[in-house]
């Protein structure tokens, strides 16, 4: 990964823009941003974040870089999907507010002024919601309305559009957040989990003009995947023991299934045959993964509770410091 430019001034705003094969719209976007954050009369901060394009996007973003003092590129050397490029540029960010949007075109920067306004109510993350799409009914909107409700079945965050781009973060929200996979969808599920107040803005959408869509069915696959991964995050990522703990219950309940099994059928005295030999197999293996599991859930809720420990002491820490 390679960086282009850098600031020394704070900005109030950082703009995180990931951005893949986008050649004809990113100059476009700069210019629309330009304006857009100019007239708020904030000191901003544009991160482009290229996710291994090879349509020219990367010298087009160095070209621009060049012209625009509060532009940031960072180049990822091959494509990481879109949870990776949103990471590295939040960890490149500076602003009080981090505002994440798509670069092709279609979320309006128009909106930004909106969001910041409303996050500044007092909320920690502001979620767009594209109430009027302009997407393909069967390949997009579809199957987006289905992941979309069964995401906040499963997260129990109730925003109307999870897939929405468009979001504003406080800084401390971002500090905490560690993505991969797929986890973009699930920030605001993410940002729950450290109490964030969480709201929702309607906003404008628009009919991609230049490129291709990179979204594509597949991409579904990997959302339920990692929304199964977040489902464990929610339920048990305080007391991981009470999963590995039923996983270890459940296996013991079948271990004294087969005992009971085998004594009904040839008896305690009854000599050992060939079935006997692997129903004693069966047992021990049964037995030995009841203590793996419940072995792993103590490990993990050992290192929750050395995590915990450590972020109050850093906690404490910093509140002397600041005290001081």
């Amino acid at each position: 990964m390679t960086a282009v430019k850098k600031q020394s001034r704070q900005p109030g705003i950082s703009l995180v823009i990931p951005v893949f094969n986008e050649v004809e719209n990113v100059p476009i976007l700069l210019f629309t941003l330009q304006n857009v954050l100019k007239r708020m009369k904030r000191t901003f901060e544009m991160i482009f974040v290229d996710d291994g394009s090879t349509d020219g996007t990367r010298e087009e973003l160095r070209r621009l870089a060049g012209l625009e003092k509060n532009m940031k590129v960072i180049l990822l050397r091959k494509n990481f999907g879109q949870s990776a490029a949103m990471a590295a540029g939040f960890r490149a960010s500076r602003g009080e507010w981090v505002v994440a949007m798509d670069g092709d075109l279609q979320n309006d920067p128009g909106d930004i002024p909106r969001l910041i306004a409303r996050a500044e109510e007092g909320y920690d993350v502001v979620s767009g919601w594209r109430k009027n799409r302009q997407d393909k009914l069967l390949l997009r909107k579809i199957p987006s309305r289905l992941a979309n409700r069964l995401i906040c079945s499963v997260t129990d965050v109730q925003l109307h559009d999870t897939g929405c781009s468009l979001k504003v973060f406080h800084r401390h929200v971002i500090e905490h957040i560690r993505l991969y996979g797929e986890l973009h969808r699930f920030i605001p599920a993410l940002a729950r989990i450290e109490g964030a107040r969480i709201t929702e803005v309607a906003v404008r959408h628009h009919a991609r003009r230049y490129g291709q869509s990179k979204y594509n069915l597949t991409r579904t696959f990997r959302v339920l995947l990692d929304l199964a991964t977040m489902n464990l995050f929610l339920k048990y990522l305080r007391n991981p023991l009470r999963f590995f703990g039923r996983l270890a219950a459940g296996v013991s309940g079948l271990a004294l299934f087969v005992m009971m099994w085998m004594f009904l059928d040839s008896g305690v005295s009854a000599p050992l045959t060939s079935g006997g030999n692997v129903s004693i197999t069966l047992l021990f293996l049964l037995w030995v993964m009841a203590f793996q599991f419940l072995t792993l859930g103590l490990m993990a809720s050992l290192i929750v509770k050395t995590g915990t420990r450590k972020g109050r002491s850093l906690a404490h820490n910093q509140f002397k410091k600041d005290a001081s």
